[in-house]
């Protein structure tokens, strides 16, 4: 099948297709007029590929979760490994997520939001100090 069929059957734009056969995730067959042909175990790749970058893995970590696919010898702890960790990650950009919001809620709450030109949100990302906090 051809890129356009290719990517509607894994539902991923053509332009990532050609990306993920460019750093050699996939690799489709060629066609005698040298157009890619993609076979099924190919968009079984694509699926697994736009699953895992769902999921938040990065390309590496998709590379090395495909290659643990392709391995009928591979441990599930290697694979557990890669998604635990992957869990830590998630987990601290939660936590600094929710800093994030912290900080600008206190600032939003600290904000008049009224017709005066003063602003403790545009301050603080100014670096100058609020002048509650300066006293």
């Amino acid at each position: 099948m051809n890129i356009g069929q290719a990517a509607e059957k894994s539902g991923l734009p053509a332009k990532t297709i050609r990306y993920y056969e460019e750093i050699q995730l996939v690799r489709p067959g060629r066609a005698d007029n040298g157009y890619r042909d993609y076979c099924d175990a190919d968009i079984h790749r694509l699926c697994f590929l736009q699953r895992s970058r769902s999921l938040g893995f990065t390309i590496e970590e998709c590379r090395t979760l495909l290659s643990l696919y392709d391995d009928e010898q591979r441990a599930s702890s290697d694979v557990k490994k890669i998604a635990k960790k992957k869990i830590d990650l998630i987990e601290q950009k939660i936590v600094e997520l929710n800093s994030l919001k912290s900080t600008l809620s206190v600032l939003i709450k600290n904000c008049q939001g009224d017709h005066r030109p003063d602003c403790p949100i545009l301050d603080d990302l100014a670096g100058k100090r609020a002048k509650a906090n300066a006293a």
